[in-house]
């Protein structure tokens, strides 16, 4: 019997429920170790005052017990008539005004429907740490301000914030499709269960929420850009009304992609084309139709003739003329149209980096002003480093809005761990110096540049069903980088990178300091190990997953020598006046600078330039050996990331530092993987040895292009 019992209490351990496996993103909630900390905190948990009722309070009372019995152990105390024995008041501006006229001392006005702010007020003698904002959103937002510095050790109740976002649609882009597979998805399937909905609610729905509350997103795009039109119909209009009112209370609105041919496809119409009366009716009636389901609809995202997707192309329309008939439905309810700028057709001789400008920049001013035009940020497809798009500086009258890419297409997936605010925080500082020399894309798309007042920030989501939500533990951090630099772009990578791992690990400085160099150099380290020196669009063909320099056939711009055009005369793609010409699409200042082959930032060397393999670079090596170097250098930081990691064993619990542990280890051999095989193929070309100062390329050539990948995650469907 007491073997028995003994092999039972194993087998209990072994299964035990409260082993971190991240489900619980980065409001875990860890007790408070700090003694000062936990004496300044414990009395508030002992008396919240709510200044009204609302759905939103609601979902912020269970956040504040959750909250209390993981940091302290202790189920918060939320007084109702006791307005005097409380310890924080929560509650609108106007709320506060009104009971204790206070208007003046919290006058928040100016930081918008989102802004709170939090510090304390003095009253009739008394001290109260108070939480206030201009909605119920607003004070959700504060609260999950106030948990964050927490648990990040910052709290200080003496000290006042004020904070509001600085871009108004801080959006998720799901790539979801209805069967549950995710296009371009590496953390299993959709977490959408249509089969079950409406009638069965997933409590995966409500940490959804409130993952997402607590970085500030507050639009979700449910479904996949390449669009099934059936999202369309009632019975999915019931079923999503269900999450909507689920998201609601979190001040987040659902969106859905519209089939451009949805009016041929569920409404019966021999055609969709956008200036038809029909088309024009079935588009309104749907869209009432959305609204007396879902009375906050946000609206449609639209991807059209991209790809292959329908779109006005087919009726001889533009743009414009296929995107304001959508507007001009979702106008009478407030609602929001957002068309992808994505666009580029085999039909057009041209560059593919010129194509979205050459459509787009002639209908500037002609869309209506309720439409937002989502940019990616960069003009060929969210490569691992790119300049920022030549249409944000290029468009004067249109709303632009920038679509990121959170899950890792061309990053490794999620078997690699790549950090992507360094890339983002890079592409919304760059200077577009149009319409002023000092103007940012982050300037642009948040409207202080521009003047536009309907903005947007999207980023393609990488979650799905996997326990961890992002396959890899670490994608975590992109997904709330994102959320973060969406409410303030001002923010450092630094900063977002100190915030995630202490509310994740813990604040050890031992572990922050060695995550943090991990986290910081990975994006660069991807970069050289995978297209260095502004090499791009050289991963293996349709599942994008590892290196295919060599990839031909088909569309010329779906194969690699595309782009790196690699010869014996050397490499890259001449973007200036004596090639295609993209750079003419930036400001002249970009121009001056980038057409000199020698002032232009190596980064994006390869990008605008083709060059012979002995160039000078900066540092007196030439092109090739530079090249080497890059690589290699990628394939060393991976390593020193693997070590770094495993030096941590003793400070991380067990099962989220081996899962770390083995991908990183997967990563190095991936990173080998790309270094060998490019350099290899370039060196076909180059007919040059490697550099001596590098680890020497192992293994054949025609080994890797041999190499197929047929159950790679994120393959494009097909139909």
């Amino acid at each position: 019997m007491k073997t028995l019992l003994s092999s039972f209490i194993c087998c209990l351990l072994f299964f035990d429920t409260s082993a971190k496996d991240g489900y619980g993103l980065w409001l875990d909630y860890s007790p408070v170790e700090n003694p000062q900390l936990k004496t300044q905190i414990d009395p508030l948990f002992s008396g919240f005052f709510f200044f009204g009722e609302s759905p939103t309070y609601d979902v912020i009372r269970k956040e504040l017990d959750i909250a209390g019995q993981k940091m302290l152990g202790k189920t918060p105390i939320y007084s109702k008539e006791r307005l005097a024995q409380s310890k924080v008041w929560l509650g609108t501006r106007e709320q506060l005004s009104q009971v204790l006229g206070l208007q003046q001392q919290v006058d928040i006005r100016d930081l918008g429907e989102d802004g709170f702010w939090m510090g304390p007020i003095d009253f009739q003698g008394k001290t109260y740490f108070t939480i206030v904002g201009n909605r119920p959103i607003g004070v959700l937002y504060g609260v999950f301000d106030w948990l964050k510095t927490i648990q990040t050790g910052a709290f200080d109740p003496r000290l006042q914030k004020s904070d509001s976002p600085k871009v108004r649609l801080r959006m998720l882009n799901h790539w979801d499709n209805l069967d549950r597979t995710v296009e371009r998805g590496y953390a299993g399937f959709s977490i959408w269960d249509w089969h079950k909905l409406p009638g069965y609610i997933d409590p995966r729905y409500i940490d959804y929420a409130r993952a997402n509350a607590s970085i500030g997103i507050n639009a979700v795009s449910l479904t996949n850009v390449n669009a099934n039109a059936r999202i369309l119909t009632t019975d999915f209009m019931k079923k999503a009304k269900v999450l909507a009112d689920i998201f609601r209370p979190y001040g987040i609105k659902v969106f859905l992609t519209a089939r451009f041919s949805a009016p041929i496809e569920i409404g019966g119409l021999k055609t969709a084309d956008p200036l038809d009366p029909e088309v024009i009716a079935f588009w309104k009636n749907k869209t009432d139709e959305m609204y007396s389901f879902i009375p906050d609809f946000g609206g449609y995202l639209v991807k059209a003739n991209s790809e292959g997707q329908p779109g006005p192309h087919e009726y001889q329309r533009n743009h414009a003329e296929g995107a304001n008939v959508l507007a001009d439905a979702l106008a009478p309810h407030d609602g929001i149209l957002i068309w992808r700028a994505f666009v580029y057709s085999h039909e057009l001789d041209e560059d593919r980096h010129k194509h979205a400008n050459l459509e787009f920049e002639p209908l500037d001013g002609k869309f209506r002003e309720n439409v937002i035009i989502q940019v990616k940020n960069g003009a060929i497809d969210f490569m691992p480093r790119e300049p920022f798009h030549p249409l944000f500086g290029a468009v004067k009258s249109t709303n632009l809005g920038i679509e990121f890419q959170i899950t890792q297409e061309y990053l490794g997936q999620a078997t690699q761990l790549v950090f992507l605010a360094p890339m983002w925080e890079e592409v919304l500082r760059s200077r577009t110096y149009r319409p002023t020399s000092a103007s940012t894309v982050a300037g642009i798309i948040d409207g202080s540049d521009s003047g536009q007042k309907l903005t947007l920030m999207a980023g393609v989501s990488n979650i799905g069903t996997d326990r961890n939500w992002t396959g890899h533990l670490f994608g975590q951090a992109n997904w709330y980088a994102f959320g973060r630099q969406a409410w303030d772009h001002s923010l450092t990578s630094a900063q977002i990178a100190d915030e995630w791992i202490k509310m994740t690990f813990g604040q050890k400085p031992e572990v922050l300091s060695k995550i943090n160099e991990i986290l910081l150099g990975s994006h660069e380290a991807a970069v050289n190990y995978m297209m260095p020196l502004g090499l791009h669009h050289i991963m293996g063909w349709d599942h994008h997953y590892g290196p295919g320099p060599w990839v031909t056939g088909g569309r010329p711009d779906w194969t690699a020598l595309y782009y790196h055009q690699a010869d014996s005369m050397g490499i890259g793609f001449d973007r200036t006046a004596s090639g295609s010409d993209a750079l003419g699409q930036y400001a002249p200042e970009l121009v001056n600078a980038y057409a000199d082959p020698n002032q232009i930032p190596e980064k994006y060397l390869l990008w605008f330039h083709h060059l012979p393999w002995d160039f000078e670079m900066k540092s007196g090596k030439t092109l090739w050996e530079e090249i080497g170097l890059h690589y290699d250098q990628g394939v060393k930081t991976a390593r020193k990331m693997k070590e770094s990691w495993s030096s941590l064993e003793s400070e991380i619990d067990p099962e989220r530092f081996d899962h770390v542990r083995q991908l990183l280890a997967v990563q190095v051999s991936e990173a080998e993987w790309w270094r060998n095989s490019c350099l290899l193929y370039f060196q076909t070309f180059a007919k040059r040895p490697f550099p001596e100062e590098i680890e020497q390329p192992e293994g054949d050539l025609e080994y890797y292009k041999s190499l197929r990948f047929p159950t790679a995650p994120g393959i494009r469907p097909r139909w």
